[in-house]
């Protein structure tokens, strides 16, 4: 076989050939696994293309394997799919296809195998194996699609133009296997993206998202997002982040491109951690700084606030991309709204109040925290680059030092609102919030000691200032 393939993957192929054979059915491997395995990248998921029936052929696979579950079938799609222990075989019937210029479906009809690499989208993913017993393991390689791997290339097997036309998410595949793969793509195919971007605006915000997190997930993101932003794909799709792009020069005085900066942070997060949404809280940290930039003469450009600002941005910004609003948004909310403050504990005579209150508002996700902000150290300048890094490290000693003092990461006050009502006889009220979070700020400005007797203490003397009575 072409292919390098492990003993139980031919032994898969082998029986699937005979069980075409016998059905007088040609049948290919196609695209991302053939892709993959020349080169080299781990991959399980096999799609197998049929000159027939897919759906058809898939039962007879499925019956000579005997798999639980036995067969997933997909008549819309017109494809089924049989999951073994190591491997998800999907078959489809070959099909040629056309579009209407209104919509990215197709009209599709049955085809020969020619007939469906000339519908793929690139020629990287229009390679095919033969898994017919004349030609067993052959290549089929209509685009010159090997060559292309070899030269880290993407382009359309056909015109580019008429390919993003047709189906415009292509063009964010290609952007994603660019970043994905390293790749670069070829300038007429380039080219055709910009051309055509309007286009992208037939396609749904889901599948959209789905290319933007796959992007997010790549090895260097930046690579994937600078692409979004020449082509002009990332104007129709995120504009804010496009609102970052640019610096501004008033009396000699300028900016960063936060633009920019913003795409080392991510590449910063990205090499040392593959958390999405901690590479989504790198994307929008300083998104609102366009929205809050301000000149002020003699001093310079500012933006303050700009972290509350994002952070108050996050959830419309995720609700337009499609992205869960759930704990991951409200993850990234917080890692917005906080990624200034490790930063302002690099300063002189910071108390351990503040470091209590970063240690209680980060509670679990401080690590991430942390990450952060020191993946947005960027400067160019190597001195203020070791001189910020040894102060992190100086604030992670406080940290861990106040931590272990104090037990206020993941704390809860050791006085309960329960308790607050059952010693004054109360019903859930005004009196009952102002008492447990009077109980807090003491403790985390190291009023009263972080302990069941010190709180309860305390939940006595502001009751009585309340006019509050204990119960007997």
């Amino acid at each position: 076989m072409y292919i390098s393939c492990s003993d139980r993957e031919r032994f898969v192929f082998r029986k699937v050939s005979g069980v075409a054979r016998n059905l007088n059915m040609p049948v290919y491997i196609i695209g991302g696994f053939v892709r993959d395995k020349i080169i080299g990248r781990d991959t399980k998921d096999v799609d197998l293309v049929c000159v027939g029936n897919g759906i058809h052929l898939a039962e007879h696979v499925a019956g000579a394997f005997h798999p639980r579950p036995p067969l997933s079938v997909f008549k819309t799609f017109g494809t089924a799919q049989v999951r073994l222990p190591d491997l998800e075989l999907e078959f489809v019937g070959a099909r040629k296809e056309s579009y209407q210029s209104d919509s990215r479906n197709p009209n599709v009809e049955p085809g020969s195998i020619e007939d469906d690499q000339n519908r793929r989208d690139f020629t990287i993913n229009a390679l095919a194996i033969s898994l017919n017993p004349d030609d067993f393991g052959t290549l089929v390689d209509p685009f010159n699609g090997l060559e292309d791997i070899s030269s880290g290339i993407i382009r359309t097997p056909l015109a580019p133009a008429a390919t993003f036309s047709d189906d415009p998410l292509r063009m964010m595949r290609a952007i994603r296997f660019a970043a994905q793969l390293s790749f670069t793509i070829e300038p007429s195919t380039l080219q055709a993206i910009s051309d055509n971007r309007d286009r992208i605006k037939i396609i749904t915000q889901e599948r959209i998202t789905d290319e933007l997190n796959k992007i997010m997930l790549s090895p260097v993101p930046s690579v994937g997002w600078k692409l979004l932003y020449d082509t002009g794909l990332l104007k129709i799709i995120f504009p804010q982040v496009v609102d970052l792009a640019g610096a501004e020069y008033i009396d000699g005085k300028g900016h960063k491109d936060n633009f920019y900066h913003t795409m080392q942070v991510l590449d910063n997060i990205a090499a040392v951690s593959t958390e999405l949404w901690l590479r989504w809280a790198a994307l929008l940290h300083d998104i609102a700084k366009p929205a809050t930039k301000k000149f002020e003469p003699g001093h310079g450009w500012t933006f303050h606030g700009h972290e509350v600002v994002g952070a108050r941005m996050v959830p419309k910004i995720f609700a337009r991309l499609k992205l869960p609003l759930n704990e991951k948004m409200k993850f990234v909310q917080k890692l917005v709204e906080l990624h200034l403050r490790p930063i302002s504990l690099t300063k002189e005579n910071i108390t351990d109040s503040a470091i209590r209150r970063l240690l209680f508002d980060a509670g679990e996700d401080l690590d991430a925290l942390m990450l952060l902000c020191n993946a947005d150290i960027t400067s160019k300048n190597k001195f203020k680059v070791k001189r910020y890094i040894q102060n992190f490290e100086l604030v992670r000693e406080r940290l861990q030092q106040v931590e272990e003092n104090d037990r206020i990461r993941n704390w809860q006050p050791p006085v309960t609102g329960e308790l607050i009502m059952a010693t004054f006889g109360l019903q859930p009220c005004r009196q009952v919030g102002i008492i447990k979070d009077a109980i807090r700020e003491a403790i985390l400005d190291g009023e009263i000691p972080n302990n069941y007797n010190a709180a309860y203490d305390y939940m006595l003397r502001k009751g009585s200032e309340l006019n509050l009575v204990p119960n007997a």
